[in-house]
């Protein structure tokens, strides 16, 4: 099915209209739930890319404290690929999750209005119930997933600075006076990774969820 959202990606990009897509999929058999399972995936796999990233960037400004003589700026390069790789893979994980709200909006919307057509009770009843359950672990996927992105932020800002600093100061006593950010960095990487497996473990649930229901 992947295969399909990648050839009705152009819809998407020539018409900017998300429910022209939704109704395309729905044609060929795939429908806004199946959509939400690729794309909190989809998530996930992002989440766990900007862990590798960190981690690299991490790695990098690492050895760059052990400096002990080579090319400074060949060292600084090599930091700021690691920054932009970051900045990416940040980015990727933000439009995952605005791609995951949008899908679930018009999910909850389609659910919500379905529900005026039972002439069962019971069974609208019971439908309505499924909604329910299924928007709470919905959100409670969404806040992990949303604490995550927050914790990408403070990564981020320090990398960037720490890129900045290197990049007009390439020097010794520049590197020296990093060090003292390392630990810092490490700390906000280490809570970065927490929050995103805390979401991809969320995740998990509610896919179980939807695939239950």
């Amino acid at each position: 099915m992947r295969h399909f959202i990648t050839l009705f990606l152009p819809l998407i990009l020539l018409t900017g209209c998300q429910s022209a897509y939704y109704s395309a999929m729905e044609k060929v058999g795939y429908h806004k739930r199946e959509i939400m399972i690729d794309r909190v995936e989809a998530a996930n796999e992002s989440q766990q890319e900007a862990q590798q990233e960190f981690q690299s960037a991490l790695e990098a400004l690492s050895a760059l404290t052990q400096f002990d003589g080579g090319e400074l700026e060949t060292v600084y390069q090599k930091i700021n690929s690691k920054y932009e790789s970051s900045e990416q893979a940040a980015e990727d994980v933000r439009e995952r999750i605005a791609a995951i709200e949008d899908v679930s909006n018009a999910l909850f919307d389609e659910w919500q209005q379905e529900l005026e057509l039972y002439t069962n009770a019971k069974l609208r009843r019971a439908s309505e119930q499924k909604m329910r359950d299924t928007k709470a672990s919905y959100q409670t996927m969404l806040r992990a997933m949303t604490r995550a992105e927050d914790k990408m932020t403070p990564v981020l800002n320090t990398l960037r600075d720490n890129t900045l600093y290197l990049k007009h100061n390439l020097n010794a006593a520049a590197i020296g006076s990093l060090k003292g950010e390392f630990s810092d960095l490490e700390h906000e990487i280490a809570q970065a990774i927490t929050q995103m497996n805390a979401a991809i473990a969320e995740s998990a649930k509610f896919i179980q969820t939807l695939n239950n229901q």
